[in-house]
């Protein structure tokens, strides 16, 4: 196997930033791969996440990942957690561009979770919430593209 990115966190004065508290920085679990033929790497809470019935929450996951160019890591639901409790992304994949670490948040990678079942949902702190997929992408013979990354979440429209 090619290995084309790794993890990392991001610094603790951005997750205080970005949370607007260090609770669970010390306990940030870099994301890794259940098995040797995993596809995916399990990208875990780091604090505990209240999810109502028919509401949503955001996990600051505390990593940003160095892709290398070509690649793209894409972010899918664990199917277990929409199985069994109902949840979701809220954006169905997520996309992390290889650039997108660079930008002034350190790329911080967050992902949002919708429930979907009739019960409010906690997940405890170090839960397994998201599965990253490193990709292969292409361009095209007439691709221009120039200008530079700085955030995320529709930050290049």
């Amino acid at each position: 196997m090619e290995k084309v990115a790794r993890f990392e966190k991001i610094s603790s004065n951005q997750y205080l930033k970005d949370t607007g508290s260090d609770a669970g920085y010390e306990d940030i679990k870099l994301p890794r791969r259940a098995t040797a033929h995993s596809a995916g790497y399990d990208f875990f809470a780091p604090t505990d996440v209240f999810l109502p019935a028919g509401g949503s929450a955001v996990v600051k996951t505390g990593i940003r990942a160095f892709i290398k160019a070509g690649w793209a890591l894409l972010i899918y639901p664990r199917s277990g957690l929409g199985f069994k409790l109902g949840l979701r992304l809220a954006n169905t994949v997520g996309v992390i561009d290889g650039d997108y670490c660079f930008s002034d948040n350190e790329g911080h990678i967050m992902i949002k979770l919708v429930n979907g079942g009739d019960a409010s949902v906690t997940l405890s702190a170090g839960t397994a919430i998201a599965q990253g997929i490193f990709t292969p992408y292409g361009i095209t013979e007439d691709d221009c593209a120039t200008a530079v990354r700085n955030g995320g979440f529709g930050s290049t429209d």
